[in-house]
């Protein structure tokens, strides 16, 4: 578990995986939550990297959740984060967004964390700048991909 004043987030585990699979109505996000828990059972000694991560505000409210989209030999890993609608706006996103950066530059391997954001998410955009991300001119499979080394991180946090 990792947390700021206003949010935690940790891996969840199999049963809260497959819960979230058996509610889940969006087909789209349905099948992410299923390739996350079968990443985690095909890859257990890297769960962390697979798994849904769920976030809780400081009333201990489930807000949102987050994934790393695995931990691949000589690829950056690849966070996606989401909110509940009715908080967003809070800045949870953010914090969120910005712990789990923090975790993934705790492992040495990891020289860069990247994402990438449907063109129209202005407000996922945001987010990801405000963590310092850059954007890379490149598009994915969901729009324009972003990335953040671990050296620019490390500079922007001495100069706060």
């Amino acid at each position: 578990m990792i947390e700021s004043k206003r949010v935690k987030i940790y891996p969840a585990n199999k049963e809260q995986m497959e819960n979230q699979i058996a509610s889940e109505n969006d087909p789209e996000l349905k099948k992410a939550y299923k390739e996350m828990l079968q990443g985690c059972i095909d890859h257990p000694d890297l769960w962390d990297w697979y798994a849904m991560w769920i976030i809780e505000n400081e009333n201990g409210n489930n807000i949102g959740n987050l994934c790393y989209k695995g931990l691949e030999a000589d690829k950056n890993p690849e966070i996606g984060y989401g909110i509940f609608d009715e908080f967003q706006g809070r800045g949870y996103a953010t914090e969120a967004a910005s712990l789990a950066i923090k975790w993934a530059f705790n492992h040495p391997e990891v020289k860069a964390v990247e994402a990438e954001t449907d063109f129209t998410n202005t407000a996922s955009q945001k987010v990801l700048e405000k963590c310092g991300f850059k954007a890379t001119g490149t598009m994915g499979e969901e729009g324009p991909r972003y990335i953040l080394y671990r050296e620019k991180l490390n500079k922007n946090e001495r100069q706060k």
